[in-house]
């Protein structure tokens, strides 16, 4: 069934990961497959059989071709620095070319106690697999750049974290598990030699439109510097799109900032409701670190200790390969908010450029906090005010004043626009979604399945968030925001 692996990650030095076979586990079950993706990765279903798929998904049997191995990687965790984390409970099987000639990761979370557990169980529960499962999916949907979810499976054991749960094993793909944190595990040994490898796989594999190895030996630095431009590159522009759906990851460390420019982790994120730059959902967030409103600065942050492993590889003259670095890490910052103004140019259904838009998005995003409105629903409504004033939008916000003052100015630089107003509201409604992993959507859906092994909730929810932003009649109640007595104030990571 699975395609042909190649193994690139595992002809690397034996340090750079550990051997490491799933852990078996006692009744496998298949409880989500994504059937398009496995198609779309080259996978053979003209004899698709559910229990041996479980098997293969739950690390129980390894695939032909498949070497697993736990990978290596350190990392900034809440701005402390540990020398020694790697996949405490992930194995990578391999990589296989998918259809478009990609080279994809595939790996599975939750598969058993690793050299880098660190006393830990090495095990997934259910919830925290569901969650990702369905938020990176609803992600890749919505445009974002982001590991993808494979399958589901159940394991049969329980596992403990604030209470008993049913355990899981997710099955992840990515361009790569390349990290920042895996620059850093070799950076904190002086193993230069790694870095190089691992910085010359990553231009491989993520940027093969960058200098070859074969530039003579002077111009080396180059190559590496190029490399750091183009991971802040994609940076910027990762955020800015997490930014223009009020995504707040919750644990942006160093060793889950990643240096294809993919989302990677959905541990305690959430999508904020009513708007407030100052959101934090993440339980072990307690100052506030990784807040809305921070995560351009901290990718930022993450960006400049990727930095700091390169310099040996940039000049020979360490200041100067200092100076050079940090001229790449200072671009980052207007790279940025062109990449934020561009996400709220569409969003506002803006196609030309002009001085005054930078304010024009901000005023209506104060507005919404002063309104404390929706921010999904704010942006989705605002498509039914080109011309006149909505009413479903006005009824969002707690005081509009801000809003109805913000209105005219709107509408007047929509008039500069060469479109008419029905094509505005088109192309708003083709970037501002309908649906997304509300918070307390995905609460219920988690619950059902490990409370009473009730999948249906968790199967509609996918269903729904497959087409963002498409009104889908009957399903009304998946875009309205929490009821009070349903709000979710707190997420919580799997480990």
């Amino acid at each position: 069934m699975f395609p042909e692996f190649t193994l690139r990650y595992a002809r690397l030095p034996g340090r750079f990961y550990e051997r490491f076979d799933p852990v078996p586990v006692p009744a496998p079950r298949l409880v989500a497959f994504n059937r398009a993706l496995a198609e779309q990765l080259g996978f053979d279903l003209a004899d698709f059989d559910e229990a041996r798929a479980a098997e293969w998904f739950a690390g129980n049997v390894v695939p032909a071709g498949a070497e697993p191995l736990a990978q290596a990687y350190a990392g900034h965790q809440f701005g402390h620095f540990n020398p020694r984390l790697g996949d405490g409970r992930a194995v990578l099987l391999g990589e296989v070319t998918d259809r478009d000639g990609r080279l994809r990761d595939i790996q599975l979370k939750g598969a058993g106690m690793t050299p880098f557990s660190r006393g830990a169980d090495g095990r997934a529960p259910l919830g925290p697999v569901l969650r990702e499962y369905l938020v990176s999916e609803a992600m890749h949907r919505l445009g974002v750049p982001t590991t993808r979810a494979l399958a589901a499976v159940t394991t049969g054991e329980r596992v403990f974290r604030r209470v008993p749960e049913p355990g899981a094993v997710l099955t992840r793909v990515a361009s790569s598990h390349l990290r920042v944190g895996t620059f850093q595990y070799f950076a904190a040994r002086d193993d230069l030699e790694a870095i190089r490898t691992l910085a010359d796989l990553a231009i491989e594999r993520h940027y093969p439109h960058l200098p070859g190895p074969e530039l003579a030996e002077v111009d080396q630095g180059e190559r590496y510097l190029a490399l750091l431009e183009a991971v802040a590159g994609r940076q910027a522009a990762l955020v800015a799109k997490w930014m223009g759906l009020g995504f707040i990851h919750g644990v942006m460390n160093t060793d889950n900032c990643t240096i294809s420019g993919e989302t990677i982790d959905y541990g305690p994120c959430a999508f904020m409701e009513a708007h407030d730059p100052a959101m934090v959902f993440s339980s072990i967030d307690e100052q506030g670190r990784y807040a809305y409103r921070n995560q351009p600065w901290l990718a930022q942050w993450n960006l400049a200790r990727l930095a700091e492993t390169l310099i040996p590889l940039i000049d020979d003259d360490p200041q100067r390969a200092i100076e050079q670095a940090t001229e790449v890490i200072k671009r980052y910052e207007p790279r940025y908010e062109a990449e934020w103004l561009a996400v709220m140019r569409e969003k506002l259904g803006l196609a030309r450029e002009e001085a005054g838009d930078r304010e024009l998005a901000e005023t209506f995003l104060e507005a919404m906090h002063a309104g404390r409105a929706d921010f999904t629903l704010a942006f989705r409504r605002l498509a039914q005010a080109v011309e006149e004033d909505a009413p479903a939008l006005l009824a969002l916000f707690e005081s509009d004043g801000t809003l109805r003052a913000w209105l005219p100015r709107w509408r007047e630089r929509l008039a500069r626009e060469e479109a008419s107003p029905l094509a505005i509201a088109a192309r708003m409604e083709a970037v501002n979604p309908l649906y997304i992993p509300r918070n307390h959507q995905v609460e219920r859906a988690i619950a059902a399945a490990a409370e009473h092994d009730d999948f249906g909730p968790f199967e509609a929810l996918a269903e729904v968030l497959a087409e963002p932003f498409t009104e889908q009649p009957g399903r009304e109640e998946y875009a309205q925001p929490a009821p009070p007595t349903e709000r979710v104030f707190r997420t919580f990571c799997g480990t």
